[in-house]
């Protein structure tokens, strides 16, 4: 199958791309630079250079391709937009990446026990997921306009990336952090709950959901749940600080992480994959976050010598 997809070198693109390569599938990936040409080429990908704001170029390629994978930016109403009118009435795949954050609720750090799946209805609380909820929308719509279009929202994920791109956002940042301050760093209580999932498992949903989700649908990529106070000490303790965390104020969190700090690390974002893994079969098998972080990937590249 021939697949145009977008955010070719980021984290989760490169790892899907390499995933669906693996497959037999044929790559063409969206890049912005020459020199993103030049690294996906040496992975056996076809370079398209563009931007996410070349609605006409993502529309040929999408026209072009067999199936389409959108990873590049899930709040970009653009690239949905152009891609869904692309393939109106054809029949073909659009992979859609969204992410679980559009079900967060900003809590300074303390607990939420409430918990979503794929059948949950809910209303975003946070301004820039109701925009992702629009998006997603849109790919839901295409559905209805002969589309087989299917919305994927990932949780935290970790883990080595398998293309350009090693290392996703959010554990490396907590891990930086807790670098410069000589112990963990958790934001209020650190009570709150992320689901989180492996890049590795993520990129096997992608493979799945190409080869038989049904128009429409929506998944959650999860594989477990884990307080940011636990992720805190457990960076700490890869770190050689024994486990030892504290509390940021948000203020502290904004600061050191840029002003979403206080709605993705201080909140709660709880979904389970119910329907992954009854009706695409996905069976997620990577390590554990903290054993990632401990004993895997972030122990290797980021432990003191």
């Amino acid at each position: 199958m021939k697949i145009f997809l977008t955010g070719a070198t980021g984290y989760i693109g490169g790892s899907v791309a390499e995933r669906m390569l693996r497959e037999g599938h044929e790559i063409a990936g969206l890049v912005r630079t020459e020199q993103g040409a030049q690294e996906i080429g040496k992975r056996g990908m076809r370079p398209v250079l563009g931007t996410l704001d070349d609605a006409q170029g993502i529309a040929r390629a999408a026209r072009e391709a067999d199936a389409v994978i959108d990873t590049a930016e899930a709040n970009h109403a653009g690239v949905v937009d152009a891609i869904a009118s692309a393939l109106h009435g054809s029949g073909k795949p659009f992979l859609h990446t969204s992410g679980s954050g559009i079900v967060a609720t900003v809590a300074n750090g303390e607990r939420s026990d409430s918990i979503y799946d794929e059948y949950s209805s809910f209303t975003p609380t946070i301004a820039r997921m109701l925009q992702r909820a629009a998006i997603d929308q849109v790919v839901f719509d295409a559905a209805k306009q002969g589309v087989r279009s299917v919305v994927i929202r990932p949780t935290m994920i970790y883990g080595e990336g398998r293309g350009v791109r090693k290392e996703s956002a959010q554990v490396p940042a907590l891990i930086e952090n807790a670098k410069k301050a000589g112990i963990g760093l958790h934001v209020g209580k650190g009570e709150n709950i992320w689901a989180n999932v492996h890049i590795d498992d993520v990129a096997e949903l992608y493979v799945l959901a190409l080869q038989k989700a049904p128009a429409g649908a929506l998944y959650y990529a999860e594989n477990g749940e884990e307080a940011l106070k636990n992720v805190a000490a457990s960076i700490s303790r890869m770190l050689g600080f024994g486990g030892k965390t504290r509390p940021w104020s948000p203020q502290e969190a904004e600061a050191a992480l840029g002003p979403r700090a206080h709605s993705s690390f201080g909140s709660n974002s709880r979904v389970r994959g119910k329907r992954s893994r009854a009706e695409l079969g996905w069976q997620p098998k990577g390590p554990t976050i903290l054993e990632e972080i401990e004993h895997g990937h972030y122990r290797r590249v980021h432990r003191p010598t």
